[in-house]
Protein backbone atom coordinates (compact mmCIF):
# COMPACT_ATOMS: atom_id res chain seq x y z
CA UNK A 1 0.00 0.00 0.00
CA UNK A 2 1.29 2.84 -0.88
CA UNK A 3 2.12 6.46 1.70
CA UNK A 4 -0.97 8.62 0.21
CA UNK A 5 -3.68 5.85 0.20
CA UNK A 6 -2.32 4.92 3.86
CA UNK A 7 -2.54 8.82 4.82
CA UNK A 8 -5.92 8.65 3.12
CA UNK A 9 -7.01 5.48 5.16
CA UNK A 10 -5.97 7.04 8.25
CA UNK A 11 -7.63 10.25 7.95
CA UNK A 12 -10.48 8.72 6.94
CA UNK A 13 -10.80 6.43 10.03
CA UNK A 14 -9.94 9.34 12.20
CA UNK A 15 -13.05 11.13 10.66
CA UNK A 16 -15.32 8.30 11.14
CA UNK A 17 -14.13 8.22 14.56
CA UNK A 18 -14.60 11.79 15.38
CA UNK A 19 -18.38 11.78 13.55
CA UNK A 20 -19.01 8.76 15.50
CA UNK A 21 -17.93 10.25 19.01
CA UNK A 22 -20.30 13.09 18.41
CA UNK A 23 -22.90 11.14 17.31
CA UNK A 24 -22.95 8.78 20.61
CA UNK A 25 -22.38 13.17 22.36
CA UNK A 26 -24.92 14.31 20.77
CA UNK A 27 -28.04 11.29 21.37
CA UNK A 28 -26.88 10.54 24.80
CA UNK A 29 -26.25 13.71 26.56
CA UNK A 30 -29.62 15.26 25.95
CA UNK A 31 -31.21 11.82 27.61
CA UNK A 32 -28.53 11.58 30.17
CA UNK A 33 -29.48 15.22 31.00
CA UNK A 34 -33.87 15.25 31.04
CA UNK A 35 -35.39 17.41 33.84
CA UNK A 36 -37.70 19.91 33.93
CA UNK A 37 -36.60 23.40 33.11
CA UNK A 38 -39.31 26.17 33.04
CA UNK A 39 -41.84 23.31 32.55
CA UNK A 40 -45.49 25.05 32.31
CA UNK A 41 -47.30 24.00 35.14
CA UNK A 42 -51.07 25.99 36.23
CA UNK A 43 -51.93 26.10 40.16
CA UNK A 44 -55.43 26.83 40.96
CA UNK A 45 -57.66 27.17 43.71
CA UNK A 46 -57.36 29.01 47.30
CA UNK A 47 -54.13 28.31 48.10
CA UNK A 48 -52.79 28.43 44.24
CA UNK A 49 -50.21 31.14 45.08
CA UNK A 50 -48.76 29.56 48.13
CA UNK A 51 -48.25 26.07 46.30
CA UNK A 52 -46.55 28.27 43.03
CA UNK A 53 -44.64 29.89 46.04
CA UNK A 54 -43.36 26.48 47.41
CA UNK A 55 -42.46 24.97 44.20
CA UNK A 56 -40.06 27.92 43.12
CA UNK A 57 -38.61 27.97 46.91
CA UNK A 58 -38.45 23.89 46.67
CA UNK A 59 -37.86 23.47 42.38
CA UNK A 60 -36.10 26.54 41.28
CA UNK A 61 -36.00 26.91 37.88
CA UNK A 62 -38.04 23.64 37.30
CA UNK A 63 -41.46 24.83 36.89
CA UNK A 64 -43.42 28.09 34.95
CA UNK A 65 -46.03 28.38 37.30
CA UNK A 66 -48.85 30.28 36.16
CA UNK A 67 -51.61 31.04 38.71
CA UNK A 68 -55.06 30.75 37.67
CA UNK A 69 -58.72 30.69 39.32
CA UNK A 70 -60.46 27.06 39.81
CA UNK A 71 -60.19 24.38 38.28
CA UNK A 72 -62.15 24.35 35.03
CA UNK A 73 -59.69 26.86 33.85
CA UNK A 74 -56.71 24.67 34.66
CA UNK A 75 -58.77 22.01 32.84
CA UNK A 76 -58.94 24.44 29.68
CA UNK A 77 -55.04 25.20 29.87
CA UNK A 78 -54.47 21.63 29.52
CA UNK A 79 -56.42 21.05 26.71
CA UNK A 80 -55.55 23.90 25.16
CA UNK A 81 -52.01 22.34 25.49
CA UNK A 82 -50.73 25.51 27.29
CA UNK A 83 -49.25 23.31 30.15
CA UNK A 84 -48.23 19.64 31.35
CA UNK A 85 -50.60 19.84 34.16
CA UNK A 86 -52.01 21.71 36.83
CA UNK A 87 -52.18 21.48 41.02
CA UNK A 88 -55.58 22.43 42.09
CA UNK A 89 -56.00 23.21 45.87
CA UNK A 90 -59.03 22.03 47.43
CA UNK A 91 -59.81 21.88 51.33
CA UNK A 92 -59.13 18.20 50.91
CA UNK A 93 -55.88 18.89 50.06
CA UNK A 94 -54.12 19.01 46.95
CA UNK A 95 -55.21 17.61 43.48
CA UNK A 96 -52.97 16.94 40.11
CA UNK A 97 -54.27 16.82 36.50
CA UNK A 98 -52.18 16.06 33.99
CA UNK A 99 -51.61 15.33 30.22
CA UNK A 100 -49.72 12.80 29.44
CA UNK A 101 -51.00 12.73 25.61
CA UNK A 102 -48.35 15.97 25.84
CA UNK A 103 -45.21 14.21 27.57
CA UNK A 104 -46.02 10.96 29.64
CA UNK A 105 -42.40 11.85 31.12
CA UNK A 106 -43.51 15.04 32.24
CA UNK A 107 -46.56 13.29 33.73
CA UNK A 108 -44.84 10.86 35.42
CA UNK A 109 -42.53 13.51 37.14
CA UNK A 110 -45.77 15.29 38.25
CA UNK A 111 -46.79 12.01 39.89
CA UNK A 112 -43.73 12.13 42.06
CA UNK A 113 -44.47 15.96 42.61
CA UNK A 114 -48.03 14.55 43.79
CA UNK A 115 -46.19 12.41 46.68
CA UNK A 116 -44.33 15.22 47.97
CA UNK A 117 -46.91 17.81 48.08
CA UNK A 118 -49.16 15.72 50.13
CA UNK A 119 -46.89 12.79 51.71
CA UNK A 120 -49.08 10.26 52.89
CA UNK A 121 -51.53 9.61 51.31
CA UNK A 122 -50.78 10.74 47.79
CA UNK A 123 -52.31 13.40 46.22
CA UNK A 124 -54.85 11.72 43.45
CA UNK A 125 -53.54 12.42 39.80
CA UNK A 126 -55.86 12.63 36.95
CA UNK A 127 -54.71 12.28 33.57
CA UNK A 128 -56.98 15.19 31.77
CA UNK A 129 -55.59 14.21 27.97
CA UNK A 130 -54.62 10.92 28.28
CA UNK A 131 -52.18 9.46 26.10
CA UNK A 132 -53.25 6.40 22.98
CA UNK A 133 -54.11 3.55 25.09
CA UNK A 134 -51.97 1.26 22.40
CA UNK A 135 -49.27 3.33 23.39
CA UNK A 136 -49.43 5.08 27.58
CA UNK A 137 -45.71 5.34 28.06
CA UNK A 138 -44.98 7.41 24.45
CA UNK A 139 -42.29 4.68 23.43
CA UNK A 140 -43.79 4.48 19.84
CA UNK A 141 -44.29 7.97 19.41
CA UNK A 142 -41.31 8.58 20.46
CA UNK A 143 -39.80 6.50 17.68
CA UNK A 144 -41.73 7.87 14.88
CA UNK A 145 -39.42 11.18 14.36
CA UNK A 146 -36.16 9.14 13.08
CA UNK A 147 -38.22 7.33 10.11
CA UNK A 148 -39.77 10.00 8.36
CA UNK A 149 -36.30 12.04 8.93
CA UNK A 150 -34.19 9.10 7.80
CA UNK A 151 -36.66 8.09 4.79
CA UNK A 152 -36.64 11.72 3.97
CA UNK A 153 -33.13 11.67 3.32
CA UNK A 154 -33.18 8.34 1.37
CA UNK A 155 -35.96 10.09 -1.39
CA UNK A 156 -33.47 13.03 -1.56
CA UNK A 157 -30.24 10.95 -2.16
CA UNK A 158 -31.86 8.93 -4.82
CA UNK A 159 -33.89 11.89 -6.20
CA UNK A 160 -30.52 13.90 -6.73
CA UNK A 161 -28.60 10.77 -8.16
CA UNK A 162 -31.36 9.24 -10.02
CA UNK A 163 -33.46 12.10 -11.40
CA UNK A 164 -30.80 14.60 -13.11
CA UNK A 165 -33.34 17.83 -13.86
CA UNK A 166 -33.59 19.74 -10.92
CA UNK A 167 -37.87 20.30 -12.26
CA UNK A 168 -38.51 16.64 -12.13
CA UNK A 169 -36.25 16.04 -8.82
CA UNK A 170 -38.49 19.18 -7.39
CA UNK A 171 -41.81 17.55 -8.73
CA UNK A 172 -40.13 14.04 -6.81
CA UNK A 173 -39.71 16.18 -4.20
CA UNK A 174 -44.01 17.12 -3.29
CA UNK A 175 -44.68 13.71 -4.87
CA UNK A 176 -43.03 11.54 -2.37
CA UNK A 177 -44.43 14.00 0.53
CA UNK A 178 -47.44 13.24 -0.37
CA UNK A 179 -47.51 9.11 -0.64
CA UNK A 180 -45.38 9.23 2.32
CA UNK A 181 -48.15 11.29 4.41
CA UNK A 182 -50.89 9.30 3.27
CA UNK A 183 -48.82 5.86 3.37
CA UNK A 184 -47.31 6.96 6.73
CA UNK A 185 -50.53 7.88 8.38
CA UNK A 186 -52.27 4.52 7.14
CA UNK A 187 -49.73 2.55 9.48
CA UNK A 188 -49.80 4.50 12.26
CA UNK A 189 -53.53 4.63 12.80
CA UNK A 190 -54.50 1.00 11.40
CA UNK A 191 -51.64 -1.21 11.87
CA UNK A 192 -50.07 0.24 14.73
CA UNK A 193 -52.67 2.25 16.71
CA UNK A 194 -50.73 5.29 17.04
CA UNK A 195 -52.14 8.11 16.51
CA UNK A 196 -55.52 8.83 17.13
CA UNK A 197 -57.52 11.98 15.39
CA UNK A 198 -58.38 12.94 11.56
CA UNK A 199 -56.56 10.54 9.06
CA UNK A 200 -55.94 13.46 7.05
CA UNK A 201 -54.86 16.22 9.51
CA UNK A 202 -52.27 13.48 10.51
CA UNK A 203 -51.63 12.70 7.13
CA UNK A 204 -51.07 16.52 6.03
CA UNK A 205 -48.60 16.79 9.05
CA UNK A 206 -46.37 13.68 7.84
CA UNK A 207 -46.49 15.25 4.41
CA UNK A 208 -45.24 18.44 5.55
CA UNK A 209 -42.74 16.84 7.53
CA UNK A 210 -41.08 14.80 4.48
CA UNK A 211 -41.22 18.06 2.34
CA UNK A 212 -39.07 20.28 5.03
CA UNK A 213 -36.89 17.22 5.37
CA UNK A 214 -36.72 16.29 1.65
CA UNK A 215 -36.68 19.64 0.25
CA UNK A 216 -34.04 20.90 2.04
CA UNK A 217 -31.93 18.18 1.53
CA UNK A 218 -32.58 17.63 -2.13
CA UNK A 219 -32.14 21.69 -2.19
CA UNK A 220 -28.67 21.63 -0.15
CA UNK A 221 -27.72 18.97 -2.35
CA UNK A 222 -28.46 20.93 -5.94
CA UNK A 223 -26.95 24.44 -4.50
CA UNK A 224 -23.77 23.46 -3.46
CA UNK A 225 -23.29 19.47 -4.52
CA UNK A 226 -23.05 16.60 -2.95
CA UNK A 227 -21.63 18.14 0.19
CA UNK A 228 -25.19 19.79 0.48
CA UNK A 229 -26.36 16.06 1.27
CA UNK A 230 -23.53 15.51 4.32
CA UNK A 231 -24.53 18.87 6.12
CA UNK A 232 -28.74 18.24 5.72
CA UNK A 233 -28.00 14.95 7.05
CA UNK A 234 -25.71 15.95 10.01
CA UNK A 235 -28.18 19.27 11.01
CA UNK A 236 -31.04 17.04 10.76
CA UNK A 237 -29.91 14.20 12.34
CA UNK A 238 -26.92 14.72 14.64
CA UNK A 239 -29.18 17.93 15.97
CA UNK A 240 -32.20 17.54 15.34
CA UNK A 241 -33.47 14.48 16.18
CA UNK A 242 -32.08 13.98 19.89
CA UNK A 243 -32.83 17.50 20.39
CA UNK A 244 -36.45 17.00 19.02
CA UNK A 245 -37.80 16.29 22.75
CA UNK A 246 -40.14 13.74 21.06
CA UNK A 247 -39.81 10.89 23.63
CA UNK A 248 -40.03 13.81 26.56
CA UNK A 249 -40.83 17.48 26.27
CA UNK A 250 -38.63 20.55 24.95
CA UNK A 251 -38.62 22.23 28.68
CA UNK A 252 -37.34 19.04 29.57
CA UNK A 253 -33.78 19.16 27.23
CA UNK A 254 -30.57 21.27 28.46
CA UNK A 255 -30.94 25.03 27.63
CA UNK A 256 -30.89 26.04 25.31
CA UNK A 257 -31.10 23.17 22.98
CA UNK A 258 -34.77 22.29 23.88
CA UNK A 259 -35.45 25.58 21.96
CA UNK A 260 -33.22 24.60 18.86
CA UNK A 261 -34.42 21.49 18.70
CA UNK A 262 -38.07 23.21 18.12
CA UNK A 263 -37.05 25.08 14.81
CA UNK A 264 -35.23 22.29 13.15
CA UNK A 265 -37.90 20.04 11.30
CA UNK A 266 -38.04 16.74 13.81
CA UNK A 267 -38.77 18.84 16.78
CA UNK A 268 -41.33 20.80 15.40
CA UNK A 269 -42.81 17.74 13.45
CA UNK A 270 -43.23 15.96 17.06
CA UNK A 271 -44.69 19.13 18.63
CA UNK A 272 -47.47 18.85 15.53
CA UNK A 273 -48.15 15.52 15.50
CA UNK A 274 -48.66 15.88 19.60
CA UNK A 275 -51.28 19.10 18.83
CA UNK A 276 -53.03 17.71 15.77
CA UNK A 277 -53.47 14.03 17.54
CA UNK A 278 -54.31 15.03 20.84
CA UNK A 279 -55.12 18.56 21.50
CA UNK A 280 -57.80 19.60 18.54
CA UNK A 281 -54.59 21.40 16.71
CA UNK A 282 -54.28 23.84 19.91
CA UNK A 283 -50.61 25.35 19.58
CA UNK A 284 -50.06 24.04 15.98
CA UNK A 285 -49.14 27.68 14.25
CA UNK A 286 -45.99 27.93 15.66
CA UNK A 287 -44.68 23.99 14.15
CA UNK A 288 -46.59 24.63 11.23
CA UNK A 289 -44.63 27.76 10.55
CA UNK A 290 -41.24 26.10 11.05
CA UNK A 291 -41.75 23.28 8.58
CA UNK A 292 -43.25 25.78 6.19
CA UNK A 293 -39.69 27.66 6.42
CA UNK A 294 -37.54 24.57 5.90
CA UNK A 295 -39.97 23.41 2.80
CA UNK A 296 -40.12 26.96 1.26
CA UNK A 297 -36.17 27.54 1.72
CA UNK A 298 -35.38 23.86 0.71
CA UNK A 299 -37.15 24.69 -2.97
CA UNK A 300 -35.33 27.72 -2.89
CA UNK A 301 -31.96 26.09 -2.58
CA UNK A 302 -33.80 24.29 -5.89
CA UNK A 303 -34.05 27.15 -7.20
CA UNK A 304 -30.13 28.67 -6.76
CA UNK A 305 -28.84 25.23 -8.43
CA UNK A 306 -31.44 25.75 -11.52
CA UNK A 307 -29.60 28.64 -11.79
CA UNK A 308 -26.15 27.46 -11.26
CA UNK A 309 -27.02 25.70 -14.46
CA UNK A 310 -28.20 27.36 -16.73
CA UNK A 311 -25.07 30.10 -15.69
CA UNK A 312 -22.55 27.19 -16.67
CA UNK A 313 -24.59 26.20 -19.71
CA UNK A 314 -24.31 30.02 -20.89
CA UNK A 315 -20.19 30.29 -20.03
CA UNK A 316 -18.76 27.58 -22.65
CA UNK A 317 -20.97 29.75 -25.35
CA UNK A 318 -20.01 33.14 -24.16
CA UNK A 319 -16.48 31.93 -23.90
CA UNK A 320 -17.01 30.56 -27.94
CA UNK A 321 -18.31 34.25 -29.16
CA UNK A 322 -14.66 36.09 -29.04
CA UNK A 323 -13.24 32.96 -31.11
CA UNK A 324 -15.76 32.83 -33.78
CA UNK A 325 -15.52 36.72 -34.75
CA UNK A 326 -11.74 36.88 -34.84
Amino acid sequence: MSSSLAKRAAGVALAAAVLQMLMILAFSWPASRVAPRDLPLVTAGPQAAAVAERLEQERPGAFAVKTLPDEAAARRALADHEAYGAIVTTPAGPRVLVASAASPTASQLLGQLAQQLSQSPAAPVQDVVAADPDDPRGAAFGTLALPLIMSGLAAAVLLTFVVPGLGARAAGVAAFAVLGGLGSTLIAQTWLSLLPGSYWAIAAVIALTLLAVTGTVAGLAAAVGRAGIGIGALTLLLLGNPLSGATSAPEMLPEPWGALGQLLPPGAAATLLRSVAFFDGAGSAGPIAVLAVWAAAGFALIGVGVLRGRRAEAAPAADREPALAS
